[in-house]
């Protein structure tokens, strides 16, 4: 089992130079799921998957990533403004952990203060539906922490030779 790690830098050493990730925003109510492309360019919305039973998340995870060939983890870490960890970033690395036993995949914690902030007011200046946004803010917000840590680890990656 690996721990997650809370650097960009060591995960992206962790990580094969090619393959897809998965991004897990873990709400209270929705884990958002998203997905990035094999080169690690784009995040894209997957599916907002109901929390119940770890196992039972856990096992769809797991599902989704064999079905994707997922090279990696990105689960959001819901700081406090001051960087602090609170009672929902305490969750979210258990969940991390948990989810470490499950599949055997380099997991990234990453900061994700204002995520959902930030996707929500997209979608209202977008004209969204409260009701649409309510469906979809979570995996929304997934693929919003998974572009931000992949624009990261892009920027970790030596500039190739011209």
């Amino acid at each position: 089992m690996n721990a997650p790690y809370d650097d960009a830098e060591a995960f992206a050493a962790a990580l094969p130079a090619r393959g897809a990730l998965l991004g897990i925003d873990p709400g209270e109510r929705t884990i958002g799921i998203a997905l990035c492309d094999g080169g690690r360019r784009i995040a894209s919305p997957l599916v907002g998957l109901k929390k119940g039973k770890f196992r039972d998340n856990g096992a769809v995870i797991a599902r989704l990533c064999s079905e994707n060939a997922v090279a990696g983890l990105v689960i959001g870490l819901p700081l406090n403004m001051d960087g602090t960890s609170g009672p929902k970033a305490q969750a979210a690395r258990a969940f991390a952990r948990n989810l470490a036993g499950i599949v055997d995949l380099p997991i990234l914690l990453w900061d994700e203060r204002l995520s959902t902030v930030a996707v929500t007011r997209a979608m209202i200046d977008a004209d969204t539906s409260r009701r649409k946004r309510a469906e979809i803010v979570d995996k929304v917000a997934a693929a919003y922490i998974l572009q931000g840590a992949i624009d990261r680890l892009a920027a970790l990656r030596p500039d190739p030779a011209p």
